[in-house]
């Protein structure tokens, strides 16, 4: 039995002030939880955060960590730096990432080899964008971007993959939870060959795609979808506990 993981992604929203007042709002909404909760919020946010999650069920996750352990990275972040302000989990090759910061399948690779060596669970973002999915490129590019951001990894129950149909997004268009489950069993199909079935049954993966309050008992009715990646609905406190409280 796959437990449940709902983390929401700030993205390059909330001070740290708004990001504390923030977190003390959903805290007493989520306090019955049947999911593992985390929020990843920006960098700069993780020490007040940190402190403000003191004494609750919620776990505090990065947005990025960089592969090298230190060095003349200028701007980049350390797992090292990560892990004394007690981050547990951090995203890794979001699709904006992939968009707008060139990130590619190797440095995805290179960070969440550095993330499992240093003890943090990678959210390991993989999807298909718009022209992927209209001209029937989806399993392909998904299989590459699972043997590649994928490889050398010794142990895939430690990580979690989170499906973001970029095609999804922002573009009117929208995946059906039964279009998500699909997508969702082929990426557990194609994890289990790469590694083993048994491996893949125990691997949770997210639905990423505008999971809300409206569509997250529809979405977590499917089979194969273990969470949901949180965007815009993780900004506001009524809606994510909405949304961690699925099962209520």
């Amino acid at each position: 039995m796959r437990k449940p993981i709902i983390a929401g992604n700030w993205k390059m929203n909330n001070t740290a002030s708004q990001g504390v007042a923030l977190v003390k709002a959903i805290a007493p909404l989520v306090t019955e939880a049947n999911c593992d909760v985390v929020v990843c919020v920006p960098a700069i946010d993780i020490p007040a955060v940190s402190e403000a999650l003191k004494g609750t069920n919620i776990k505090l996750g990065a947005e990025n960590v960089h592969f090298a352990e230190k060095g003349a990275y200028t701007g980049e972040i350390s797992a090292a730096m990560l892990l004394e302000y007690g981050v547990e989990y951090v995203i890794i090759g979001h699709s904006e990432r992939r968009q707008y910061f060139a990130e590619t399948d190797e440095t995805v690779n290179k960070r969440t080899l550095t993330a499992l060596n240093a003890g943090l669970t990678p959210i390991v973002c993989i999807g298909e964008s718009l022209e992927e999915r209209e001209t029937g490129k989806t399993e392909e590019v998904l299989a590459t971007q699972i043997h590649e951001g994928l490889k050398n990894i010794e142990d895939i129950t430690k990580i979690v993959i989170a499906y973001e149909p970029v095609w999804a997004i922002g573009t009117g268009k929208t995946a059906t939870a039964e279009q998500a489950n699909e997508t969702i069993g082929f990426i557990r199909k194609t994890v289990g060959e790469m590694f083993c079935p048994c491996c893949a049954d125990k691997l949770r993966i997210q639905y990423g795609g505008s999971m809300n309050a409206g569509n997250c008992k529809e979405l977590m009715a499917m089979e194969e979808i273990d969470g949901g990646l949180i965007g815009g609905a993780s900004l506001k406190a009524p809606d994510f506990a909405a949304i961690v409280n699925f099962d209520k």
